[in-house]
């Protein structure tokens, strides 16, 4: 997700590469034999089960890749202001794949995860570090939290046959793949529709101002956001379903998709019109605590929400004590809940083996791969990718961001509480608190200590 802004140009230079890139695949893709049908999937088990089943056709019996090695390709920003998240996918894939290989691997099989640094995420580094994964033959998946801004390379990932995983950008994914799953049918979003970003916070705002929980004085908001496809996606939504219940916006400003320093000059457009709501939708970590650290020096009475970046880490070793108050939500990110098993185990195992806490990114490659080995068992030839890419849609998972289904025509993950529930948090004392949906929640929302 995380770029600097780039103009047009550079866009149409990258398309021209991915057009290179797109005809040296082809000869990947002309072998490919038919693939077998797939299975349909059946229903699974809440997302509180003690352990993940994946729902697919019985393991074959013969062992054909005894002494043969799957390499996983895994594209993420390894350099550039994304490298936290970029590390947390390599970590996450190399976890799940640490556990197969221990278990035995699958059908004889071991796997392997090489990287491809998609650096600041431009077409330009995003072809490149494909290229690199595709001219080694023995990568036979690929797999991202994301890759470029605009998920540009998942039309090159259905060229070449080439299973395809990717846990973020959703509103991208639809734009290009819309209901035309069939012509995708190697790739597959573990995140669903981000709809809910756009609609879910103002009505919240609204039943939580309802039940006394808190106190609308004004129903203003100020809504900052950050030039890139995610970012102004989501705050054009909010900003139509705000306005749609009768609130004002009294702040609308976009800034560079970059590092910013400097926050003083919006911040002081909030404070000449203090808003019940402030928002952020730059989800760089960094610049969500540069913006909390300079509007707590004057704060307004304010509820702060910030999209995204305060989920990572690194968030709250910038802010510390600072955070308590500040709002987020995640579509596919972890339920931090006692209720959830799996969160738990997962959360404990990342801890153990890496000595830091995942974000989501470290849990949605854990549950690529894991995705992947399901629709390898059905297919049984690592080759055979279309075969593979297309088991994948028949796979339904328990994980720690609740039960993955893949829509068929969309190729997005199933949003609703049964399903992939949107998820807010709250930073209090230190701890992030689920405050919602209720069946999860483990606290409620609290005023914010700068709002006396």
């Amino acid at each position: 997700m995380n770029v600097s802004p780039k103009k047009h140009d550079v866009w149409s230079k990258g398309v021209r590469l991915v057009a290179a890139l797109i005809a040296i695949s082809l000869a990947l893709a002309a072998c490919t034999p038919a693939p077998a049908p797939a299975p349909t999937a059946t229903s699974a088990p809440a997302a509180t089960s003690a352990a993940p089943t994946a729902t697919s056709a019985p393991v074959a019996t013969a062992l054909p890749g005894v002494g043969k090695v799957i390499k996983i390709g895994v594209l993420a920003p390894l350099t550039g202001t994304s490298a936290a998240d970029g590390q947390e996918m390599v970590r996450g894939a190399q976890l799940a794949v640490k556990e197969i290989n221990a278990a035995g691997g699958v059908l004889g099989y071991t796997f392997a995860v090489v990287s491809g640094d998609t650096q600041d995420q431009v077409p330009d580094a995003v072809v490149s570090a494909i290229q690199k994964l595709t001219a080694d033959p023995d990568v036979d998946a690929m797999m991202t939290g994301y890759a470029s801004t605009t998920n540009f390379e998942i039309q090159n990932m259905a060229t070449m046959n080439m299973p395809y995983i990717i846990s973020a950008n959703s509103a991208s994914t639809s734009g290009i793949i819309g209901n035309n799953g069939d012509k995708f049918p190697t790739v597959w979003s573990l995140v669903p529709s981000y709809d809910a970003y756009q609609t879910e916070l103002p009505t919240l705002m609204e039943q939580w101002n309802t039940a006394g929980k808190i106190t609308l004085k004004n129903r203003k908001v100020a809504i900052i956001t950050s030039d890139n496809p995610y970012s102004k996606t989501i705050s054009d939504g909010l900003k139509k379903n705000f306005t749609n219940l009768k609130w004002t916006i009294t702040v609308d400003e976009t800034v560079p998709f970059q590092d910013i320093l400097d926050w003083h000059t919006i911040i002081a457009k909030i404070q000449a019109d203090p808003p019940d709501l402030v928002v952020n939708t730059d989800y760089l970590p960094a610049n969500d605590a540069s913006f909390l650290k300079q509007f707590l020096e004057n704060p307004t009475p304010s509820y702060v929400f910030m999209q995204y970046g305060p989920s990572v880490p690194e968030f709250y070793d910038l802010t510390k004590d600072q955070s308590t108050g500040v709002l987020y939500n995640l579509l596919g990110g972890i339920i931090m809940s006692p209720k959830n098993t799996l969160a738990t185990d997962f959360l404990a195992k990342f801890k153990t083996e890496y000595g830091v806490d995942s974000g989501v990114y470290g849990m949605t490659l854990y549950e690529s791969v894991y995705f992947y080995v399901a629709a390898l068992k059905t297919v049984g030839n690592p080759q055979d990718r279309l075969a593979v890419g297309k088991a994948i849609g028949n796979v339904v998972l328990n994980t720690p961001a609740g039960t993955v289904k893949f829509d068929p025509a969309t190729h997005l993950a199933l949003q609703s509480d049964s399903y992939i529930p949107i998820l807010f948090y709250q930073f209090q004392a230190g701890n992030r608190v689920l405050i919602y949906p209720p069946a999860f929640a483990t606290g409620d929302i609290q005023t914010p200590p700068w709002i006396k």
